[in-house]
């Protein structure tokens, strides 16, 4: 439809003899039904180059419009000053609802991003959490933004591949395990045998190791303040009291053992911690619905980046990098950035410095048209440098990636630090939302496995669509009891929405109402009922070029904010409008709709990352 509107729209352009202008030619969808389904300002941008009035103009190019007989449209009229409405016809709409029951699943998918027959090859890095530190809900955030992007470019025919990036190793592990040396149980001679083992559940045998990480992130910080505040610093300013220069040695020695295996007993409580580490966020992952098909660890992405950076580096500063005082640094300034240390004194590459690493190693895996990193947007001048690099680096690639940024996820706490441990985690923000869930359904007659399992996915909708229902850029503040409303603006509210029309669907099973629709009978129904049936049609037809729009825009609260539009509509029909009626033949046309909604909203929130419960 939107395809022959346009069309027409261009030949009439060019019959007027406004070819040489080079319009845009912009199609809407208007808020208000009632004003067509679809409508242009074409007249209007047209009027000052055409010296024509706009509603002058409109009217001339409507009854041009109306010569064409556009195939699917009903009625074309000029709606205001240069303002072109559109109306579809009841046979078109139709049309699409048994397109939608005939297509099921795979409604809303396109090949949009399919060029010469071959897909476009498209990678997202997100998550990214680090062993032996706690699984945040930044985390949470950026796996909620990075899979529905990866959904929603898979309906538009890409080839996608979901990469996670992780910190197995630097400066935290070794705070980490610096910090369980100074637990009361570590004792000489035994400093195995005092970790818990294998018959401690998995989620206390991570937090240990985040307790160790804490111990030791805040007594390093204090002790470095307390040598700032007596004054006692180097000319950089940085403490250098005799304790500090003690632990911060022993900090240093402890990461290099971890990078280069130097240490026997280090490396078999680095090798535990890691493997719980990654254990929990596979529990996580399967929680949220995300499968990576590649992961990256920052211990092999190190020593590429040596060798890189290495590679080309020179004293004089003729190549990309340069040394400085010990360091290799990025001299940013000449490229308007920052200057950024990418190899330390000691030897070992800093973050910024590991990402020369990993750059070469995903595009070697997956050799993508679009590389695109998700990460909150504190990352974003890191970016800035890395990207910049990559480009004078790795010409081949380095164009082809980029950086999506997000904003942080807020409690009425507000952000929060893991380096004190004061930090709500993913999996315990998870884990109350599911009691929360589970106590909304306690009167629900519900085996318990199954109400269980419902409270699960209620809990990570509630979640998910929180986060999804607003601009990506943008700050999120979680507020429980308003996410986990079955009643208003919440992910649990649309996943109802659908155990509702399925539960409609199983009555006219039982009632034998099979559904039909008859695209040759446009007869009309009792007003009432037309209105709130038009509606919900209108709706179900546009949720292609929504998924089409979201993705192109990189939105996913677009479709966060159709299916709740959508939602809106099919509960005010069910509302107000009796669907199953063994003798009313319209029945079988109005549960042929609800099939639709029930098809709709449940490929939309599959594209949100939302299961459906089958009761709730």
């Amino acid at each position: 439809m939107r395809h022959a509107i346009k069309q027409a729209l261009t030949t009439v352009v060019e019959e007027l003899g406004y070819k040489d202008l080079n319009l845009d030619i912009v199609l809407e969808r208007p808020a208000d039904m009632a004003k067509g389904d679809f409508a242009t300002s074409i007249a209007l941008v047209l009027a000052k180059k055409a010296s024509k009035s706009p509603l002058a103009l409109a009217i001339e190019f409507v009854d041009k419009l109306k010569e064409k007989q556009i195939s699917s449209i009903d009625k074309i009229e000029v709606a205001g000053p240069g303002f072109i409405n559109f109306y579809v016809t009841r046979k078109a709409t139709k049309e699409v609802i048994a397109k939608i029951l005939e297509e099921g699943d795979l409604f809303g998918k396109s090949k949009n991003l399919v060029i010469g027959g071959a897909p476009k090859k498209v990678l997202y890095e997100y998550t990214d959490p680090n062993p032996f530190k706690v699984f945040h809900i930044g985390h949470l955030m950026a796996n909620t933004i990075g899979e529905s992007l990866a959904r929603l470019t898979e309906t538009q025919g890409a080839e996608v591949k979901r990469f996670c990036y992780q910190g197995d190793v630097g400066r935290h592990v070794a705070l980490t395990i610096w910090g369980l040396r100074l637990m009361p149980e570590y004792k000489e001679g035994n400093h195995i045998g005092f970790l818990p083992d294998e018959s401690v559940p998995l989620s206390e045998r991570v937090a240990f190791f985040g307790k160790a990480y804490a111990l030791g992130a805040t007594k390093y910080k204090e002790v470095e303040d307390a040598s700032k505040k007596a004054g006692q610093v180097n000319e950089a300013g940085l403490a250098n009291s005799e304790e500090f220069l003690k632990i911060d040695e022993e900090v240093q020695n402890i990461n290099k053992a971890i990078y280069f295996r130097t240490d026997p007993e280090i490396n078999e409580i680095y090798d535990l911690g890691k493997e719980w580490s990654l254990q929990s966020f596979e529990e996580l992952y399967q929680l949220l619905g995300t499968k990576f098909d590649r992961y990256f660890f920052e211990s092999a992405a190190s020593i590429d980046a040596l060798n890189i950076i290495k590679e080309h580096t020179v004293p004089e500063g003729k190549k990309l990098f340069e040394e400085s005082n010990g360091a290799v640094i990025f001299p940013g300034e000449k490229y308007g950035l920052h200057t950024r240390v990418l190899i330390t004194r000691q030897g070992l590459p800093t973050y910024d410095g590991k990402e020369i690493g990993l750059a070469p190693m995903k595009y070697g895996a997956f050799q993508y048209d679009d590389g695109i990193t998700v990460t909150a947007n504190e990352q974003d001048d890191f970016f800035k440098v890395s990207l910049c690099i990559l480009r004078e680096l790795f010409p081949e690639f380095g164009s082809k990636a980029r950086h999506i940024s997000h904003g942080m996820l807020r409690l009425t706490t507000g952000k929060m630090s893991s380096r004190t441990g004061d930090v709500i985690t993913g999996e315990s923000l998870i884990a109350s939302m599911i009691d929360l869930a589970l106590s909304k359904m306690k009167e629900r007659d519900m085996p318990d496995e199954d109400k269980k399992k419902a409270a699960e996915m209620i809990a990570v909708a509630a979640i998910k669509y929180t986060v999804l229902r607003q601009a990506i850029g943008k700050d999120v503040v979680f507020d429980p009891e308003k996410s986990l409303s079955f009643e208003g603006d919440s992910g649990p509210y649309l996943q109802y929405s659908c155990v509702r029309a399925k539960s409609v669907l199983d009555k006219a099973q039982r009632e034998g109402i099979i559904e039909m629709v008859d695209v040759s009978d446009i007869s009309v129904i009792p007003s009432e009922t037309s209105a709130k049936l038009g509606r919900l049609e209108n709706l179900l037809v546009r949720f292609p070029e929504t998924l089409e729009k979201a993705q192109s825009e990189e939105s996913p609260h677009v479709v966060a904010t159709y299916l709740m539009e959508l939602a809106a509509a099919f509960n005010s029909f069910y509302a107000s409008v009796p669907i199953v009626q063994i003798d009313d033949f319209e029945s079988r046309y109005k549960v042929a709709v609800v099939r639709a909604f029930h098809i709709v909203l449940k490929n939309g929130l599959k594209v949100l990352g939302i299961q459906v419960p089958l009761k709730m």
